[in-house]
């Protein structure tokens, strides 16, 4: 089952949090590890360090209490002994308590057991003193000073245990750190390009259908209504593809039925205008009586009409063939100025009626093509037409023909009054005019340009206009070797 658009953002946007918060609460644990490791080195490292030194204190005060009471028997300095004593205890159970590795814990052992034996002498000397003081001394001094000498020297066995612990935690922190960093920083680089593959998946399934859709519908905007647009994913779009398709394929029996209206009302109105056609030119001859300068002014309107209708109907059955594919075309080699010069000369009436310079730039050297030299003439003669009917009273016309890599190139350029932006993309589609005044007050049928470039493009060629606002038009058209 393919996934829809809301489907494939919802998965995109899950997958996305899924990868954001998984970095989050791998961070997180690095960062509880690195506060419970630095915890450990305050808490505990610290205090105990701190500790021992307020037991070596406590220690060498109840020492230095010891040797005094022995000299001077103050019942006050066997009380401050005794305070020291208190002392030692409570700072030896506080880091009983927070010791967390075996050596620390024998070493803390030792000491006690070391202090329990400087006790038992202490007691038995201040015993013996109270009875002999003189045979006991030098034997209890000795043995309580090693004693001490033991105590003290644990206590700095634990000091060093106790900074071998914190070296080797600030040593794990920092390659902890180290890795954290290391993989934090290849999380966000698997992190960010998985968003951007994951995005960029995501947008291009969705981005690439509505591209597809746009230039379908550019081409339905130049009259190509061939349904063949197919989109698989997504649900949504391939829908609307086959909805656009069906569209497409209405729209074409529609233009179809058009032209073939088009078509069959040409081809009905021929016979009908050519009889309406001879019969005004028998009228005007005077067959049926004498005319009045009225009735002769209304035939000359009608006989005028009539010749544009079956010019417009003339052009329809062309139009309709080409588009159809049933225009008879004859190919032989022939040259191009010749038929410029033809189509420029059967101009010159109306040129001269609006007193328009019609100028020619043609090199007589151009190559010979390969071309129906019927067609291409009707193409010029309805590039040139639609030039005098948009250029002013007064204004110029130049047809220019030059060689190029590609074949001959044929320009048209007047001086009229310009294509706006809008309509440059339209001009060459069927019943298509260029909004704004004429200075031909007969308007045309919008069927020249088209005309035009289904002869070229029966040719091989190509045509084009290019135009400022204002500043007059040129339509150009190649034709290849």
């Amino acid at each position: 089952m393919r996934l829809g658009i809301f489907s494939r953002l919802l998965i995109g946007f899950l997958v996305i949090f899924a990868l954001l918060v998984g970095g989050t609460v791998y961070g997180i644990f690095k960062l509880h590890q690195l506060n419970k490791g630095t915890r450990q080195i305050t808490r505990i490292d610290n205090r105990i360090l701190d500790l021992k030194e307020k037991l070596t204190d406590s220690f060498i005060s109840q020492l230095r209490f010891e040797r005094k009471f022995v000299l001077t028997k103050d019942p006050s300095i066997y009380t401050q002994y005794l305070s020291a004593k208190n002392d030692f205890a409570n700072y030896f159970a506080e880091g009983l308590s927070l010791v967390d590795t075996p050596e620390k814990r024998k070493s803390l052992s030792q000491i006690k057991i070391f202090y329990n034996r400087y006790q038992s002498l202490t007691e038995e000397e201040m015993e013996q003193i109270k009875v002999n003081p003189s045979p006991f001394k030098k034997r209890y001094e000795q043995e309580i000073e090693k004693t001490a000498d033991e105590i003290l020297e644990e206590l700095k066995r634990l000091e060093t245990f106790t900074r071998h612990d914190i070296h080797n935690r600030m040593k794990a922190l920092d390659q902890a750190g180290t890795s954290a960093q290391k993989l934090a920083i290849f999380a966000a680089a698997i992190t960010i390009g998985l968003v951007l593959a994951i995005s960029l998946l995501i947008t291009r399934s969705i981005a690439r259908p509505i591209t597809l859709l746009m230039d379908k519908t550019k081409e339905i905007s130049r009259g190509v209504f061939e349904g063949d647009l197919h989109i698989s994913s997504p649900p949504e779009i391939s829908q609307l593809s086959e909805s656009f398709n069906s569209m497409c394929r209405q729209l074409k029996m529609v233009d179809k039925m058009k032209s073939d209206f088009l078509s069959t009302m040409s081809h009905e109105l021929r016979t009908p205008l050519t009889s309406i056609k001879e019969g005004i030119s028998l009228l005007q001859d005077g067959i049926g009586g004498a005319l009045a300068e009225r009735q002769k002014r209304l035939l000359n309107i009608l006989a005028a009409e009539t010749h544009r209708l079956i010019a417009l109907v003339n052009s329809l059955l062309d139009l309709s063939k080409m588009e159809a594919g049933m225009m008879t075309y004859h190919f032989e080699a022939g040259s191009l100025p010749p038929l410029i010069q033809r189509a420029m000369m059967e101009m010159v009436p109306l040129v001269e009626g609006k007193r328009i310079q019609l100028e020619a730039g043609i090199n007589q050297e151009l190559p010979s093509i390969n071309m129906d030299g019927d067609r291409v003439l009707q193409a010029l003669r309805n590039l040139i037409g639609n030039a005098v009917k948009f250029t002013p009273e007064g204004g110029r016309i130049r047809v220019s023909a030059r060689s190029t890599h590609t074949g001959v190139e044929v320009s048209v350029e007047d001086n009229g009054p310009g294509i706006p932006k809008e309509n440059m993309t339209t001009i060459f589609e069927r019943f298509h005019q260029v909004p704004g005044k004429s200075s031909n007050p007969m308007k045309g049928t919008g069927l020249g340009l088209a005309i035009v470039k289904h002869i070229i493009n029966a040719h091989g060629g190509n045509v084009w206009a290019e135009s400022q606002p204002g500043q007059g038009s040129t339509f150009i058209f190649v034709l290849p070797l």
